[in-house]
């Protein structure tokens, strides 16, 4: 049971890839914020999203033996 739980906190990782998988579905300079551009912005957004998704995909495969 725990096996398939760590197997399917692993799929998280595929999330960022799809997210940033066809850049011309973002490659826009609108909405824009605090003067970036659409484009920009939104790739930067990912790499918390990311990196959250990383530790918990990390948390759930360690075993503390």
């Amino acid at each position: 049971m725990e096996k398939s739980r760590s197997k399917a906190a692993l799929w998280l990782l595929v999330i960022p890839y799809i997210g940033l998988l066809w850049p011309s579905l973002y490659n826009m300079r609108e909405p824009a914020l605090f003067g970036f551009p659409f484009f920009y912005w939104y790739q930067l957004l990912w790499v918390p999203i990311t990196a959250a998704l990383t530790f918990i995909a990390y948390r759930s495969v360690r075993h503390d033996d």
